[in-house]
């Protein structure tokens, strides 16, 4: 049996968002995640992530990064 779901795009395609809050952009495919069905597309689904300070003298900061979406949510163009 084999690992993973069949994709429909590759790294290095355009893709077009067809679904969600990102409809209509487009952007290119920098990684897939064959386990999950997801696929993560650059300059598309930003993301927050609030770091705590570890130590008093530590700042804490707002990472911003791209979440992968479903494969399912994207057209190949």
């Amino acid at each position: 049996m084999s690992t993973g779901k069949k994709i429909h795009v590759k790294i290095g395609d355009n893709v077009k968002i067809i679904s969600g809050f990102e409809k209509h952009k487009i952007g290119e495919v920098t990684k897939i995640y064959r386990n999950t069905g997801k696929i993560l597309v650059k300059g598309i689904n930003f993301k927050f992530k609030h770091i705590k300070p570890n130590t008093e003298s530590d700042v804490g900061e707002i990472k911003q990064f791209e979440a992968p979406i479903h494969h399912s949510n994207v057209k190949l163009i």
